[in-house]
């Protein structure tokens, strides 16, 4: 088994994950779903990252499980394990990790690999790059939240019907559907991802991470469970170094230095 199924570089408080199968178009075993979790965990652990890139190499983003791995006696782990302890923790700490993480879709994003993408806070993709819920062609469901996340982001109608059709979707019908938030030209990719990554990582980490927390519950919570939860942040945001930080940049117009604290 490959030690660079998951290649790990920080840079500028930006910590870039790519998943590197490109053989198997990054498809998941479970020693390369094992070893993202544990560098994600390395990003919410160190406080010098501030936002977090999910990328692949060669050509895809993710293609899903790989399904050698899941057809190869000896190797199979079985589905509860799968689940369980592959994507389900990984979907996990997506959500919960306080930091802004991008998925920058570079190729196709099949499976569960689509829905990992789709569970993170700000999702790009090149307009090469594809999305297809691939599940029903053969004969399994979608997994890893897309359950969850797709028809929240782009209706249950249209949800329904991509997961049930697995047709795939083109970056740019993504960006209208509203399942992405841009598209970048192939030969603009990686210079985009960077500014983007680095502004996040440049922003009031504290303030973004308690965003996220609020977004999360929204999805539960009613509007005055959720009223009573963003007066609380909000408080707190405040007694915060980047808020006393931000005031003073726009009261001296100038950029602010915030450092995440």
């Amino acid at each position: 088994m490959s030690e660079n199924s998951i290649e790990l570089k920080i840079e500028n408080n930006t910590a870039w994950i790519t998943l590197n199968r490109p053989e198997v178009f990054n498809s998941f075993n479970r020693e390369m779903a094992l070893r993202l979790q544990k560098q994600l965990d390395h990003c919410e652990a160190d406080a010098a990252i501030r936002a977090v890139v999910i990328t692949g190499s060669g050509r895809a983003f993710c293609a899903g499980q790989d399904l050698k791995e899941v057809t190869t006696p000896e190797l199979n782990p079985g589905f509860k394990k799968i689940l369980e302890e592959h994507y389900n923790p990984i979907i996990q700490r997506i959500r919960t990790i306080e930091k802004p993480i991008i998925a920058a879709v570079n190729g196709v994003a099949a499976g569960a690999g689509a829905n990992i993408a789709l569970a993170c806070d700000v999702v790009v993709a090149s307009e090469n790059a594809s999305f297809i819920q691939a599940f029903s062609k053969i004969g399994l469901i979608p997994d890893s939240a897309g359950t969850f996340f797709l028809p929240r982001l782009i209706g249950f109608q249209k949800a329904s019907a991509l997961m049930m059709l697995g047709d795939k979707v083109s970056a740019e019908e993504a960006e209208k559907l509203g399942m992405i938030y841009k598209v970048y030209a192939a030969e603009d990719f990686n210079a985009e991802v960077t500014v983007l990554a680095e502004t996040l990582a440049q922003m009031p980490t504290k303030a973004l991470g308690m965003t996220k927390r609020l977004l999360n519950q929204s999805m539960t919570n009613n509007l005055q469970s959720q009223l009573e939860m963003e007066s609380k942040l909000q408080i707190e945001a405040a007694q915060s170094d980047d808020y006393t930080e931000g005031v003073a940049a726009f009261v001296e117009k100038r950029k602010p230095n915030f450092k995440g604290k």
